[in-house]
């Protein structure tokens, strides 16, 4: 009996070996290879994102980063933001980012965003700001954006930003929430990883901006 199993064994082996061969054949190391080697995935849960969100409300904050992960050929930034109510847009208060564009998916609240390339009264934002350094780098302000388009954005709704178009809120009615993907190519952020992130959740907030 045990010859018997063992010659099933030796027969099975041979049946996967010869199954495996042709896919071994066609590895080629000439082939694209993935930008992020071995790279692991993250994962964030909605918890974490509310008590950004709380942290916000409770300490009179805008926006806040998450996450920032390498991805290989670039970095991609997770934020919360939370703007609370707006009659008029508040002076030379558009931004515009030289080389991260960012995504937005609105989670609660409605807005006025206008949207638009040509940024009047365009000027430097300090390099030393901590939105600059931290969050979304290099880029400009302005008063104004020249032929923009407005959007009533509201809960649901998703907005494109490319780098280097400037984005401009003019009017919130109560409040707006929204998640943040900004994407870095340039690499010009620092990393932030999940301990990174519950150690700035433990205590107060950095002040400025």
């Amino acid at each position: 009996m045990n010859g018997k199993v063992r010659a099933l064994a030796t027969i099975a082996v041979a049946v996967i070996a010869t199954i495996a061969m042709p896919a071994a054949a066609q590895i080629n190391p000439t082939d694209p290879q993935p930008t992020c080697a071995m790279c692991p995935g993250t994962y964030i849960p909605v918890s974490e994102l509310e008590s950004y969100t709380k942290k916000a409300i409770a300490e009179k904050l805008v926006d806040q980063q998450v996450r920032d992960i390498n991805i290989g050929k670039a970095n991609v930034g997770i934020g919360m933001v939370h703007r609370g109510k707006l009659d008029k847009p508040s002076p030379n208060s558009v931004a515009e980012h030289d080389h991260v564009s960012e995504v937005y998916h609105i989670v609660s609240g409605s807005a006025t965003l206008v949207l638009g390339p040509d940024i009047v009264n365009r000027q430097r934002r300090p390099a030393t700001m901590r939105t600059v350094v931290e969050f979304n780098g290099p880029g400009n302000g302005g008063s104004d954006i020249r032929d923009g388009i407005a959007y009533d954005i509201k809960a649901g709704d998703v907005v494109v930003i490319p780098a280097g178009t400037g984005h401009w809120f003019t009017k919130i009615d109560d409040h707006i929430d929204y998640l943040m993907i900004r994407v870095d190519p340039d690499k010009v952020t620092p990393l932030k990883s999940e301990a990174q992130s519950k150690e700035y959740l433990s205590k107060p907030a950095p002040r400025g901006e």
